[in-house]
Order: structure tokens, then sequence, then C-alpha cells
């Protein structure tokens, strides 16, 4: 079984790093932050991710995962080396490629010595072109070797769904190879059917620009599903008796248009879907194309938050003094993961409109504690957040949030203004007792 390294121990990397570990890879992580190494040799994680930590101990425990801030060591311990950090946006939505520019020259550098060949993998994402015209340049100089002669290189997206990445990465939809010669995808095959065995998920080999394409496609598809639907709602809410979940039940019947990611709700948020379509728009500008659509896409998004305040502002008046109950702060369920989250906007503008605002999440609340301080309520329960509040806004599915029943509601709140931001509620049971509203509900 060969051994593989990984620079970049964030949530891509950690939960490929724990998956390949626990399929019997060795598996050396590197990272700069000598913090998060630490607290991964003490068998902890720095992200939350059900099921991430405790793979992780055990992979420690049976010294099949190390990390390390040591890149040199990795390399010589491992035959291929994953990149696996991060790439911020720039203030011009522009990709930011200084971490990746930085572990190319790292591993360039720790492969100088080395006699074997070495396979490194760019699995972080990055706009077309940057594998080649940028990773194989750094990798040749600061190693003084050839690609495809003394190292090889691939391209490899990701496609972890946060929440669900352990799942993405034992059990995915698909796996693209991008590759800068026939070796190195040999290689880089040969390791994923070894870790999948008999599972092979279908598999796609290409060059380095079409893999890093996919990804960005991938992503852009996906988010324009979401603004396509919450548009839709926007129409359902004029419509009386219109419902956007029963309009998304029946076209996703439609095998060419598949019912996933056809949820309207307050938007979506993360990491990944904003960042990659503003990279996406900025490499179309510069290669000389128009990107309307997908400019459309975020601004849509960027109204579903807001819209879940105006809904509030039409039942309740203005809010200036008024309670607001927010019930999850996460960008989805499942995760502690807070950037881009819609529940921050949504709290940014009612504390503008002077609401006082009580907040609970199963996993965030820590994270909400660094950017808001002490200017909102922080709860211990959702019944603790639901007293005395004049709204309350469902911003997160999570599951003990949609096991609530309109009596935890009525019993709690001093007015019953419920906003349904993730459609969690059976409408015909929740406005027969409550002042219900939903995103997409005519």
């Amino acid at each position: 079984m060969k051994a593989i390294s990984i620079s970049g121990l964030g949530y891509v990397g950690l939960c490929t790093a724990a998956c390949f570990a626990n399929k019997g890879f060795k598996v050396v992580g590197v990272d700069v932050d000598e913090e998060k190494v630490k607290l991964l040799s003490g068998r902890g994680s720095p992200v939350y991710e059900p099921g991430l930590e405790s793979m992780l101990e055990r992979a420690v425990e049976r010294g099949m995962f190390f990390p390390t801030t040591d890149v040199k060591a990795a390399i010589d311990r491992s035959d291929i080396s994953f990149i696996t950090v991060g790439t911020p946006s720039r203030a011009d939505g522009s990709i930011d490629l200084k971490h990746v520019e930085s572990a190319a020259r790292d591993l360039g550098s720790a492969m100088k010595d080395k006699a074997n060949y070495h396979l490194v993998v760019v699995k972080s994402t990055v706009t077309p072109g940057t594998t080649q015209n940028l990773v194989k340049p750094l990798l040749e100089k600061f190693s003084l070797k050839s690609c495809g002669k003394d190292f090889g290189l691939c391209m490899n997206p990701e496609f972890l769904q946060e929440g669900d990445a352990i799942r993405g990465v034992v059990e995915p939809d698909r796996v693209v190879i991008g590759e800068f010669d026939e070796r190195s995808g040999n290689i880089l095959e040969k390791i994923y059917r070894d870790f999948h065995q008999e599972k092979m998920p279908p598999l796609i080999r290409t060059n380095l620009s079409t893999a890093e394409i996919i990804k960005y496609a991938n992503n852009a598809f996906l988010a324009t599903k979401i603004s396509f639907i919450n548009f839709i709602a926007s129409l359902c809410e004029k419509v009386k008796g219109a419902d956007v979940d029963l309009v998304a039940r029946a076209i996703g019947m439609d095998h060419r248009i598949n019912p996933k990611f056809l949820k309207a709700g307050a938007g979506f948020g993360g990491s990944c879907f904003s960042k990659d379509i503003k990279a996406l728009m900025s490499f179309s500008r510069k290669s000389g194309l128009k990107s309307s659509l997908l400019e459309d896409v975020l601004k849509i998004n960027e109204k579903q938050a807001m819209h879940m305040v105006e809904l509030a502002k039409q039942k309740l008046g203005e809010l200036n003094g008024k309670r607001v109950a927010i019930l999850g702060l996460s960008f989805k369920p499942n995760t502690d993961d807070i950037r881009g989250a819609p529940s921050f906007k949504i709290i940014g503008r009612l504390l503008d409109e002077g609401a006082k605002v009580a907040v609970y999440d199963p996993a965030a609340m820590d994270n909400a504690k660094k950017t808001f301080g002490d200017r909102i309520i922080y709860s211990s329960s959702p019944l603790d957040a639901l007293t005395d509040a004049d709204c309350c806004m469902v911003v997160t599915e999570w599951a003990e949030f949609l096991r609530l029943v309109p009596d935890d509601f009525k019993t709690r709140m001093k007015n019953t203004v419920v906003i349904d931001g993730r459609r969690g509620y059976d409408p015909e049971v929740f406005t027969k007792e409550l002042d219900y509203v939903a995103i997409g509900l005519g």
C-alpha cells in the first residue's frame, strides 16, 4: 500500500486524510499552523464534521496518520502528495493562489534531494491553467527536476459536501483525474482503485485544464439550480395558493432536471459556491466572456437572505425593539461552518433595524461570538431562543429544529410569527395555529 502526504489540513485535507488513513493508507499531514498540528497530534479536530474526529483519533492511535509541519519529512515518507490548501477570494472576486504557490514551492524544495519518482496532485480548487502554468513551473524550479521524467503531476478536484463529507470521500459520484501525462494518471488511478476496491466509482481521465474547469462548472451549476428555484419561490409568493415545494417536487421528477438542489430557502452559503462563482466570473472577464448568468445567480442569492427580514417587517412593521429568534447559524446542518452563511447577513440587517436578536445553533455558537460579541443573545436551546420572541426565523434546517411543533412556539413566544426559511414545516399544520409564512408559499 502506498503512503500519501497531504499539504493543507483544512476541511478537505482532513476529511481526505481521515478516510485514506482508515482505509489502510499511511498518511502524513502537513500544515504551517503549529497549533493545529498540535491539536491533531492530541487526537482533536479543528473542524466539525460528523464522524471526522473519531476517524482522526483512530488513525493517530494506530499510527496511520501523522500530522507535522515538516514538509521534507512528509515527502520522504510518502509516494504521492496532495495539495489541499485554501484558495480564497481577492476583493475583486479573483482567486488568491498564494497558498497554492507556497505549497508548490515547499514541495519542490523537499523533492530536490529525493531520488525516487514522486507524484504531486492538486486537489485545491484553482482556475483553469493554474496546475500547468503555475504549479508545474514552481515544482520544477525548486526541485531542479523535470515534470514527467522525475515527478508526476495531476489535478484531482474534490466535490465534498460539508455535513456529509466522509461519504463524499468514501462513496463519491465519480473520480476526476486531470493528468500531465499517462504515467501520472495511471499512478493516481491505481491509488483510487486500491482505496475503493470493488466499489470503484465512475472514473474520468482528462487533461489538467479540463479537470480544473469541471470543478467550477459543477459548483456553478448547483448554485444556479438553487438561485433558479429561489426565483420561482419569489414568484409563488405573489400567487395565492402557490407552493414552491410542490413545484420543485414536480419538476424534479423530470429525469433531465433531478430533484437535488431544488430546495427553496434563505439562500446558499459556505466557502465554495460564492467564492468559486466569483473566481469563474473573474476568469471569464479576463478571457473576454460575459458572465451575466452567474451575476444573476449571486444577486438572487444575496436577495434571499434580506427577503427574510422583509417578511418579518411585513408581519411586525418596524423591527426596532422587537425580539427576533434565529434558529440556525451555520450555512447548512451538520457543520459549524459560518462562512457566507445567510444567518450572518440576516443578523446584521436585524441589528441595523434595531431588533434584539437571540440565536441558537447546535455547533456554530462559538463562531458567531467571534463576529457578534455581546451584540446578540446566545441561547441555551431552541426553546430558550423562542422565549418572549416577537418573531422566529428558521435559517438552518437542523433536525432538532424540524422536530418543533406549533405548541413549542405558542407557549414561548410573545407573538407567534414564524418565518420558515428552509421549508421544514408542514404549512397546512402551522398556518392553522401560528402566524406562519415561508419562502415560496403564496
